[in-house]
């Protein structure tokens, strides 16, 4: 009788501790700050970053910064969802904060996130989209401008079209150099690589016949030094990674100078080491020179063919296989850039 009742009553009670003991710590895992509140607005339940974010609030009125008060009270009064954002903390970070009625209006619930660095990214991407832009339309309207030249003067003035063919010619390479590059980013950002067991020192070896062939033509020196190592990843990533750093040695070594290139396996991971006797960059720029379309010398750039993603699309290969690129310069002396690999264990 009796004693069966308070032991089945003792369960009961012991289970439901052991839910809201469960509901607690999932609602806690999340990143969402949660607060429940009733009809007259004290708060019912707060989830741990809920606490951290308004400290241990009873009531609405406790709620703070006011946008997310307001939206509370909104969403009491009016019994439909209210939505506001705002900024909070020091260094100041983004908040989304939404408040949903439940159970026909007779509670609401608070959810705020932080959405700080999906606008950061969001801001990239616009950034991005207006510089690609800008630059494709360079080599467009000179191609543009070169062709209807080369009309007008087709009759009477050859050394015109040939001089202006040249320019449409250039510009095209250049036109299909970048759009090669945007859409070698665009991929590496999308997608995962396919990797397999890779000799690292074949590919850089390869990529150095390739960049010896235009080192010649402008009287530079390429010295190669390199170990047998083994790398997990995506051949042509690789490829298109070393040739990138290669190039840019190249580009901006002036003649009489020289490019040295390493691979060096040690302490577990793969170091490509590709240093030159170049211009060098200015220590305001070195943090920035992986960014898309950062030029430290636009018209050198420019004049060499650059499209100022090549560095961009290294950083983008290196950190997608696990490792990190750094670079070490002094002006008028060179510049050295070493992609980090972790080394293949087997």
């Amino acid at each position: 009788g009796v004693g069966q009742m308070t032991n089945d009553l003792q369960r009961r009670i012991s289970e439901a501790e052991d839910a809201r003991e469960l509901r607690d710590q999932v609602l806690s895992a999340l990143e969402e700050a949660i607060v429940l509140f009733d009809a007259g607005g004290t708060v019912v339940y707060s989830n741990e970053p809920a606490r951290r974010m308004f400290g241990d609030p009873d009531g609405v009125g406790q709620i703070a910064p006011l946008e997310a008060r307001q939206a509370v009270e909104g969403a009491l009064t009016s019994g439909v969802v209210h939505r506001r954002r705002f900024g909070a903390g020091v260094p100041s970070r983004e908040f989304s904060g939404t408040a949903i009625p439940i159970l026909e209006g007779r509670m609401v619930v608070l959810t705020v996130r932080d959405i700080t660095e999906s606008q950061r990214v969001e801001a990239m991407r616009r950034d991005f989209v207006a510089d690609a832009s800008h630059e494709l339309k360079t080599p467009v309207a000179a191609i543009r401008a070169g062709a209807e030249t080369i009309v007008r003067a087709l009759d009477d003035d050859p050394e015109v079209v040939a001089r202006f063919a040249e320019q449409i010619d250039r510009n095209a390479t250049r036109l299909g150099q970048l759009v090669t590059d945007l859409l070698d980013l665009s991929r590496l950002e999308a997608e995962q690589p396919e990797t397999t067991t890779v000799r690292l020192d074949r590919v850089v070896a390869s990529e150095v016949e390739s960049a010896r062939a235009i080192a010649v033509s402008r009287q530079l020196e390429v010295g190669s030094d390199l170990e047998d190592v083994e790398v997990e990843a995506n051949e042509d990533d690789l490829r298109l990674a070393v040739r990138n750093v290669l190039d840019n040695a190249v580009r901006y070594s002036s003649a009489g100078g020289a490019v040295s290139v390493y691979v060096i396996g040690r302490g577990g991971e793969a170091i490509v080491e590709v240093s030159d006797t170049g211009v060098g960059i200015p220590r305001r720029d070195l943090s920035r020179v992986f960014e898309r379309f950062y030029r430290v010398d636009i018209a050198r750039s420019r004049e060499t063919g650059g499209t100022g993603l090549g560095l961009a699309i290294v950083r983008h290969v290196v950190e997608r296989h696990g490792g990190s690129v750094e670079v070490e310069s002094e002006l008028g002396r060179g510049s050295t850039f070493r992609i980090r690999l972790p080394v293949n264990d087997a």
